[in-house]
């Protein structure tokens, strides 16, 4: 029997969007499934030693990305949509994938319809239109100009239409191929598939009226294959540890602040910096490399401060650990919510952050006994939860390839 032909495809603008598809290509069996995996060029690092087959596409940077983000304005325009199209249809009409699994790639909902290649999307569910949400506004200009309360009621006027403009470029790049408007949801952009998987469970983000082409995958956790640094054995004895990485998501300028802040507590704190370079001065108490393997530092580590980003989020709570998530994007913003809603953590606004702050929200979590107790109930809530398996269930179902 012929192995069914799956393809990978990340838009590799933040490393979440890069190692959830990694985690699960590397999941498929081998006997059943021919895995092949496209991202953009700079993540050698990531992919050495996989057995994928491995392909190149175009994604703009991350810096182009998080700027976008940072002023609240869209991330693609059309013109880049309509290339990514155009990229993806070569790699489409060069792999033949029986299956094609997306991770951000929205013009995959162009493309794969074009080909008529069944299109898996994988999502968080916060973006899912079948799931309740609070929109707090973002890091973005108009909160850094107005006290936050103002800024959020502008915010929550505005929003519909920014989500409308937001979804402009996808629809006039579908008119360009005879395909029907999406509407003006965002939530409808991010999640036009065939099928979508929400990386995340429904006890954190319940959905209603759930159609059958969506269900929860479970939360995808990846770490990058890194070595650990010298100082990994080293630690001292007896002392809790705290585990702090800011993430690739624009929140990094940040680290020195949340190690300062951290300083005069009787921590152990163990930093990543996603691959920027160390702050100058560092605590005593501090010990920093480029990256560190998140599920193990998570379970070593008492506390967990990140973005509120669902990779580093999702392993902190899967080790049973709370979580302080000093957010910027909306994306983050959404995640933590779940995360508040669970009890399992703290949040904190980028902009407008302090020592001070960090510091408290630090000794909570540490000493209050509710949050710790929280985070377990989610851990053991995850362990229902087999990503892989559940991956691997939905393309069991899917027509595989001509005999």
């Amino acid at each position: 029997m012929k192995r069914k032909k799956i393809l990978f495809v990340a838009e590799a603008v933040t490393l979440a969007h890069l190692g959830r598809p990694l985690a699960l290509a590397q999941t498929l069996d081998r006997h059943r499934y021919e895995v092949h995996f496209a991202c953009a060029t700079g993540y050698d690092a990531f992919l050495q030693g996989s057995d994928l087959s491995l392909w190149s596409v175009h994604s703009i940077s991350s810096a182009q990305f998080l700027a976008a983000l940072a002023k609240g304005q869209p991330v693609y325009d059309d013109a880049t949509l309509a290339q990514y199209v155009l990229d993806d249809l070569r790699l489409l009409q060069k792999v033949r994938p029986d299956v094609v699994i997306g991770d951000f790639r929205l013009s995959l909902s162009v493309s794969a319809r074009h080909m008529q290649v069944p299109y898996v999307a994988l999502i968080n569910a916060y973006w899912s239109p079948y799931v309740a949400q609070r929109y707090r506004v973002p890091a973005i200009p108009l909160s850094r100009w107005l006290p936050v309360p103002l800024a959020q009621r502008l915010f929550s006027l505005v929003r519909p239409m920014a989500f409308a403009l937001h979804s402009r470029p996808l629809n006039r790049v579908r008119r360009s191929y005879s395909l029907p408007s999406l509407g003006w949801d965002l939530r409808r952009i991010y999640t036009d598939a065939d099928y979508v998987l929400y990386t995340d469970t429904p006890e954190m983000f319940r959905a209603h009226d759930l159609p059958r082409t969506h269900s929860y995958l479970g939360p995808v956790t990846w770490s990058p294959p890194t070595a650990l640094p010298s100082w990994w054995d080293a630690l001292p004895h007896g002392r809790d540890i705290a585990y702090v990485t800011l993430g690739s998501s624009g929140q990094g300028a940040l680290l020195p602040l949340v190690l300062q802040a951290l300083a005069s507590l009787p921590l152990t704190v163990m930093a990543a910096t996603a691959g920027a370079g160390a702050p100058e001065q560092l605590p005593e108490n501090a010990r920093v490399a480029s990256y560190l393997p998140g599920e193990l530092a998570a379970r070593r580590a008492r506390l967990v401060i990140c973005n509120g980003g669902s990779p580093t989020s999702q392993q902190a709570l899967a080790a049973g650990v709370p979580v302080l998530g000093i957010a910027g994007n909306l994306d983050q913003y959404l995640n933590m919510d779940g995360v508040l809603r669970s009890g399992a953590g703290i949040l904190l606004r980028s902009d407008r952050l302090t020592e001070q702050q960090v510091r408290d929200a630090a000794l909570r979590l540490l000493l209050e006994p509710e949050p710790r107790v929280a985070a377990q109930a989610v851990a053991q809530q995850f362990e229902h939860y087999d990503a892989g398996a559940r991956l691997e269930g939905l393309l069991a179902q899917l027509p595989g390839p001509a005999v």
